[in-house]
C-alpha cells in the first residue's frame, strides 16, 4: 500500500515539475517582450510630443474651430476596446473587458447607437459573444503592430467620424503604471477636448493655408499617434501582468513539489520502518 502510495507522489512530483519548467519559460519570454515593448513606447514618444504641441499651439487660438473639436449631441458611439490575444495573464483580459462592457451597457441603457471595433483575440471573442456590433476586428496585431497599420485602423474611424456615423470616439484599454501595476482606462478620442490649457491667446505662429487646415491635417496621424500608443501600452501591459502570473505559478509550483517531497520521504520513511520492524521480528522468531 506504502509502495502505491510512493509511486502516486512521486507521478505528481514530475508532472508538477514539467508545470514549473513551461511557468519559468513563459515568465522569461514575457519579461523579454515587456523589455522590447517599452522600447517601442519609449522610441514613438518624441515625435508624437511634438505633434502634440504643435496641435496645442494652434488649437489655443480664440477664433480657431475645427470639425474634430466641435461636441456634438451623443448619439452614437464608437468603442475602440484594445485586449490581449492570450490567456494565463492573471486578470488582465477580464479587467478591461468588464470595462469596456460597463461603458458600452451604460449607452445602450440610454438606447444611444453604439459599434466596437475589436483590437485583440479576446476583445474580438469578448464582443461578438455579446452581440455587440463589431465594425472591425484586428487579432494577433499587437505584438507586431507598426505605425502603417495604426494608421488603417485611425483613417477608418476619421471617415466614419466625418461622415457623421458617429459623434464620439472613445478608446478602452490598459496602460502600464509599473511592472507590477496595470490599470484599465478608458479615454475620449473624437472629438478632440483639451488640448489647449490655460488662457486662450493668438498663436505667434502663421500656419498656411490656416490653423484649422493644418489641424485637421494633423488629426489622422495624431489619432495614429493615440492608437499606436495604447497599442504598445496594453501590450506591455499584458506582458508584465503574465510574467507576474507565470511567476506566482512558478513559486505556487515549487512550494507543492516540497510538499510532495516531504510526504514522499515520510512514506518512504515509513516503508523503510516497516521493513525494518518486519526483519526484526522474522530474526526473533528464527531465534526462538
Amino acid at each position: 500500500m506504502a509502495t502505491a502510495n510512493m509511486k502516486d507522489v512521486k507521478r505528481r512530483i514530475k508532472s508538477v515539475e514539467s508545470t514549473m519548467q513551461i511557468t519559468k519559460a513563459m515568465q522569461l519570454v514575457a519579461s523579454s517582450k515587456l523589455r522590447r515593448a517599452k522600447e517601442r513606447a519609449l522610441a514613438a514618444q518624441p515625435f508624437f510630443a511634438a505633434l502634440y504641441d504643435t496641435m496645442s499651439d494652434i488649437s489655443n487660438d480664440p477664433a480657431f474651430t475645427s470639425i474634430y473639436t466641435k461636441k456634438k449631441v451623443l448619439k452614437s458611439t464608437l468603442f475602440v476596446v484594445i485586449a490581449g490575444d492570450r490567456g494565463l495573464a492573471g486578470g488582465f483580459n477580464s479587467n478591461v473587458l468588464k470595462l469596456a462592457s460597463q461603458k458600452v451597457e451604460e449607452l445602450l441603457e440610454k438606447k444611444e447607437k453604439v459599434s466596437v471595433i475589436c483590437v485583440g483575440r479576446k476583445a474580438v471573442e469578448y464582443c461578438e459573444k455579446r452581440g455587440y456590433d463589431v465594425v472591425g476586428r484586428f487579432p494577433q496585431v499587437a505584438e507586431s503592430l507598426n505605425i502603417v497599420d495604426a494608421e488603417d485602423i485611425a483613417d477608418e474611424i476619421i471617415e466614419k467620424f466625418r461622415c457623421a456615423y458617429y459623434d464620439q470616439v472613445d478608446m478602452v484599454y490598459t496602460t502600464f503604471v509599473s511592472a507590477l501595476t496595470q490599470e484599465p482606462v478608458a479615454v475620449s478620442v473624437l472629438p478632440v477636448q483639451d488640448l489647449a490649457t490655460g488662457v486662450r491667446s493668438k498663436s505667434l505662429t502663421e500656419y498656411d493655408p490656416s490653423p484649422e487646415e493644418v489641424f485637421d491635417g494633423l488629426i489622422p496621424q495624431y489619432l495614429t499617434g493615440l492608437i499606436y500608443a495604447a497599442v504598445v501600452d496594453s501590450f506591455a501591459s499584458e506582458q508584465a501582468a503574465r510574467r507576474t502570473a507565470m511567476e506566482s505559478a512558478s513559486d505556487n509550483a515549487e512550494e507543492m513539489i516540497n510538499n510532495l517531497s516531504l510526504l514522499y520521504n515520510r512514506a518512504r520513511q515509513a516503508m523503510i520502518t516497516q521493513e525494518l520492524t518486519e526483519i526484526s521480528s522474522a530474526s526473533l522468531n528464527d531465534s526462538e
